[in-house]
């Protein structure tokens, strides 16, 4: 599993650059944001943290989900991950957040489909909140590194408009 050098270098420097943090929630992609992020160059500056809440009650007990949406919709839409992405950034003080929920295989609660949400924040807002959807035929495994890879192109075009914006 390896991911681009040059985004997360990239990412590495406009955090610090900027003095700003970054904290992750995690579902779909069970750790591999939280991966890519140890992965960067002075990473210790910049990234406070993550955490994988894999089910329902997780996700209610530790990032403050609406437990009766969550039941709902099986604990994935845009919603539940914009909610993820606002607490997790209060839980670890930060200044931006990513999170994700969805689906890396085919099931019934997904319609049979391979698909996720995720939202990036900064300072208490949410700034991105998009589905990406996959050919249900996907492996699991390249489904969760697709979407980290994806994930983490978008949260460099926040922080390059973030750049822009304050240049």
């Amino acid at each position: 599993m390896e991911f681009q050098q040059k985004i997360l270098n990239y990412i590495s420097e406009c955090l610090i650059t900027n003095n700003e943090t970054v904290s992750v929630a995690e579902s779909v992609t069970s750790g591999m944001l939280q991966l890519a992020f140890s992965q960067m160059p002075n990473s210790t500056m910049f990234f406070k943290g993550g955490i994988t809440a894999y089910t329902l009650s997780e996700k209610v007990r530790l990032l403050d989900v609406n437990q009766n949406e969550a039941e709902n919709c099986d604990c994935v839409s845009e919603n539940i991950a914009e909610t993820m992405a606002l607490n997790v950034a209060k839980m670890f003080e930060s200044d931006w957040s990513i999170a994700t929920t969805g689906y890396c295989t085919p099931v019934e609660n997904s319609a049979y489909g391979v698909f996720a949400h995720y939202s990036i924040a900064y300072k208490g807002e949410i700034i991105l909140s998009k589905k990406l959807e996959l050919h249900p035929k996907t492996q699991a495994l390249n489904a969760q590194l697709y979407y980290a890879e994806f994930i983490l192109g978008c949260f460099k075009s926040q922080l390059n408009n973030l750049l822009i914006l304050n240049s």
